[in-house]
C-alpha cells in the first residue's frame, strides 16, 4: 500500500488541501496553453479542411482560401467581442450553459449544455487523432498502430491533467509557445519573400502538382468550404467557462488570455491563407498515396527541409495531440455547473485529491476512448461530427447575453455586439448542419437530443428524491421503539458471538436465523442452548429466538430474504434490523477461498428491502498470523 501510494503521488502529485486552491490559480501565460490549445491548434487542420474541399477546383481552388479565411476571421472577431462581454457579465464563469439558462430559460440552457458536452468530447477525440495522424504522415510505418498511439496520448493527457491546473499549464507551455513561435516565423519569412518577389515567391523546394480541375465553383461548394474551415473556431469559449481558474483580477486576466488567443489565431489563419495563395499550395488527398499536410508543405516551401522544418513539424505534432487538453480543462467545470442544477449526477460535484472535479475527467476519458475505438482514431471520420456543438453553444450564449443586457437596463452597443454575434453564429450553425448533415452531422444532432432527454431524467429523479426525503417537523420520541433484530448464523464462532453481543445491546427481540439444507439437524441446533440460551438465562438477559428455515433445495439466501420481508410485514410500525456477520480477510486473493454469501445477502436485502428494513454489517477482521 505504501508503494502504491508513492507511485500515485509521483504520477499525480501530492494531495492538496482546500486552503491551497489559491496556489492553483493561473495567469495569462499559463492560461494560454490550458484554455487556448484547442483554438490555436485548429490553425493546423482548419485551413487544411477547407483546402481539401477545394481540391476539385484544381489550382483555381487556392484563390478562394483567402476570402473564406477572411470571412472566418470576421466571424471570429464578432465572437471575441461577445465573449469579452460575457466575461465582464459573469466573472465567476459564464459558459453557454450558465448564460443561456439564466437568460433564455431551462430549454435553451440544456440545449447549450448538451451541445457543449458533445463538442468537448469531440474536441478531445479530434485533437488526439489529428496529432497522431500528423505523426503518421511523417512516419507512415506507424499507420497500423494508429489506435494504440491515440489511446497512449489519451493516457498521457489524463495523467498530466490529473496533476491539477497549475502543473498542466507548466507542462503544456513549451509546446504551445514553440508551435506559435515557429509558425509565426514561417509566416513572417514567407510574407517577406512574397513582398520582395512582387507576390510570386519561389518555393525553397518543389511542391506537389495540383490535380486537374473536376468541378466548377458554386455557392454551395463555398458554403461547405466555409463550414469546414469553421472548425478553426472551436475552443474559443473555453476562457469564459474557466474564469475562476485565473488569479485576481480574474476578469482582467481572463480577458487578456482571450485576447492573446484570438489575436494569435487570427494571425495564423490569415497568414496561412495568404502564403498558400502566394506559394500555390493546396491540400493533398488525405486518403491517397503521398499525402502531406498543408503546414508541412508550407514550412518546406518557406524554410526548406532543414532543422527548422523538423522543429516546426515536431511542435505541430505535439500541439495537435495535446490540443485535447482544452476539453480536459472545461468539461469537468461544465458538468459541475450542470450538476449544481440537478441535471447531471451529483458525483460531478466531488473534488479529487488535486482540487479537480475528477469524475468529469474520468467520464471524458472514457467517452473519448470509446469514440476513438469506434472511429479507429481516423480524423477524417470525426470531422463531420465536429463544430456543430460549438457554434450552437456560441449562438445560445450570445442570444442569452442580449437578454442579459436588456434586463440590466440598456447597454445598446453591447446588445448590438451580442446580437450580431448570435445572428452570425446562428447562420453558421445552419450552414454547417446543412453542409455536413449527410456526412455525419446528423449523429451530433441525435446525440444532443439524447443528452437533453438524459438530463431531464436526472432532474426528475432528484426532484422525486427531494420530495420523498424532505422533512419539516422535529423527531417524534413517542414513536421510538426497539427494533426486531435478525441475525443470520451458520455455526457457533467468534464471528457469531460478536454479532449476537451487538444485537443484545440493541433490542430484547432477537431472532437467530439459520437455514438448514440437510435432513438431520445442524450443529448450531445442538449448540444453541449450551453456548447461547443457557448462559443468557443464567445472567438474567433476554434469550434470542432460534428460527430454523428448512430448505430442501439447498437455497440459503432466498429463504432468509423472504423471512425478513415476512417479519417486516407483520411488525406494523417497528423496524427490522438485519445484522450480517462477515469475515474480512487480509489479502484480496483470500476472498476466493470463502463464500461471499454475506455480500450477496446485503445486496438482495438492499434491492428488495423496504424503508423499515435496516442492514448492518458486522465485520470480523483476521489478524496477521
Amino acid at each position: 500500500m505504501a508503494l502504491s501510494g508513492k507511485l500515485i503521488t509521483l504520477l499525480f502529485g501530492r494531495p492538496l488541501a482546500t486552503s491551497e486552491e489559491r496556489a492553483e490559480h493561473i495567469g495569462p501565460i499559463a492560461g494560454i496553453p490550458i484554455f487556448g490549445l484547442d483554438a490555436l491548434s485548429s490553425a493546423a487542420y482548419g485551413p487544411e479542411a477547407a483546402l481539401t474541399l477545394l481540391l476539385p477546383l484544381g489550382l483555381l481552388g487556392v484563390k478562394y482560401i483567402v476570402p473564406v479565411s477572411v470571412a472566418i476571421v470576421i466571424l471570429l472577431a464578432i465572437v471575441y467581442i461577445s465573449y469579452r462581454q460575457t466575461i465582464d457579465a459573469y466573472p465567476r464563469g459564464g459558459g453557454s450553459y450558465t448564460v443561456a439558462s439564466q437568460n433564455l430559460g431551462e430549454g435553451a440552457g440544456l440545449l447549450a449544455a448538451a451541445a457543449l458536452m458533445i463538442d468537448y468530447i469531440l474536441t478531445a477525440a479530434v485533437g488526439i487523432s489529428a496529432g497522431v495522424g500528423a505523426l503518421i504522415s511523417a512516419v507512415p510505418s506507424l499507420q497500423p498502430d494508429t489506435l494504440k498511439l491515440c489511446l497512449l496520448v489519451l493516457l498521457i493527457l489524463t495523467i498530466v491533467n490529473m496533476r491539477g491546473v497549475h502543473d498542466t499549464g507548466v507542462v503544456f507551455m513549451i509546446p504551445t509557445y514553440l508551435f506559435t513561435g515557429t509558425l509565426l516565423i514561417v509566416i513572417v519569412v514567407g510574407m517577406a519573400h512574397a513582398i520582395a518577389s512582387g507576390g510570386h515567391p519561389q518555393p525553397a523546394m518543389p511542391m506537389p502538382a495540383f490535380p486537374p480541375a473536376t468541378a466548377m465553383v458554386s455557392a454551395w461548394l463555398l458554403l461547405k468550404v466555409f463550414s469546414s474551415g469553421c472548425t478553426a473556431m472551436t475552443g474559443v469559449e473555453a476562457v469564459s467557462n474557466g474564469v475562476m481558474a485565473f488569479r485576481d483580477d480574474t476578469r482582467k486576466n481572463a480577458k487578456i488570455t482571450l485576447t492573446i488567443i484570438i489575436g494569435l489565431l487570427m494571425v495564423l489563419l490569415i497568414g496561412i491563407a495568404l502564403l498558400c495563395r502566394a506559394y500555390g499550395i493546396g491540400a493533398t488527398n488525405p486518403n491517397g498515396p503521398g499525402y502531406e499536410s498543408v503546414l508541412s508543405m508550407l514550412t518546406r516551401a518557406v524554410m526548406g527541409h532543414g532543422w527548422f522544418y523538423y522543429v516546426t513539424i515536431g511542435s505541430v505534432l505535439l500541439v495537435l495531440a495535446l490540443s485535447a487538453n482544452t476539453a480536459f480543462a472545461d468539461f469537468p467545470r461544465l458538468t459541475r455547473a450542470i450538476a449544481l442544477d440537478d441535471y447531471m449526477p451529483h458525483i460531478f460535484l466531488l473534488r479529487g485529491r488535486r482540487l479537480l472535479y475528477s469524475w468529469g475527467i474520468y467520464i471524458l476519458v472514457a467517452l473519448t476512448a470509446l469514440l476513438l475505438i469506434i472511429f479507429r482514431g481516423v480524423t477524417d471520420r470525426l470531422i463531420p461530427l465536429y463544430a456543430i456543438g460549438a457554434f450552437l453553444a456560441f449562438t445560445l450564449s450570445q442570444a442569452g447575453m442580449v437578454m442579459h443586457w436588456k434586463r440590466s437596463g440598456g447597454h445598446p452597443f453591447k446588445m448590438f455586439a451580442n446580437g450580431l454575434g448570435a445572428v452570425a453564429t446562428g447562420i453558421t450553425v445552419i450552414v454547417v448542419l446543412m453542409a455536413k448533415f449527410t456526412e455525419g452531422a446528423w449523429i451530433t444532432a441525435l446525440l444532443v437530443a439524447v443528452m437533453i432527454v438524459f438530463m431531464h431524467m436526472v432532474k426528475r429523479h432528484y426532484l422525486r428524491v427531494d420530495k420523498e426525503v424532505y422533512l419539516d417537523r422535529p423527531i417524534q420520541p413517542a414513536q421510538l421503539q426497539e427494533p426486531i433484530v435478525v441475525v443470520p448464523i451458520d455455526r457457533w464462532s467468534r464471528i457469531t458471538e460478536k454479532a449476537l453481543s451487538f444485537a443484545l445491546s440493541m433490542s430484547n427481540d432477537i431472532r437467530c436465523l439459520h437455514v438448514q439444507v440437510a435432513d438431520d439437524p445442524d450443529e448450531i441446533c445442538k449448540d444453541f442452548d449450551r453456548f447461547i440460551a443457557d448462559p443468557l438465562k443464567a445472567a438474567g438477559k433476554c434469550v434470542p429466538k432460534l428460527e430454523i428455515l428448512q430448505s430442501p433445495y439447498r437455497y440459503v439466501l432466498q429463504p432468509m430474504v423472504d423471512y425478513v420481508l415476512k417479519v417486516e410485514q407483520q411488525s406494523e410500525l417497528r423496524k427490522v434490523c438485519v445484522l450480517v456477520p462477515e469475515l474480512v480477510v487480509l489479502h484480496w486473493w483470500e476472498n476466493l477461498l470463502h463464500n461471499r454469501r454475506a455480500n450477496l445477502l446485503k445486496a438482495m436485502l438492499l434491492l428488495r428491502g423496504t424503508r423499515r428494513i435496516i442492514v448492518i454489517n458486522i465485520p470480523w477482521y483476521l489478524e496477521r498470523g
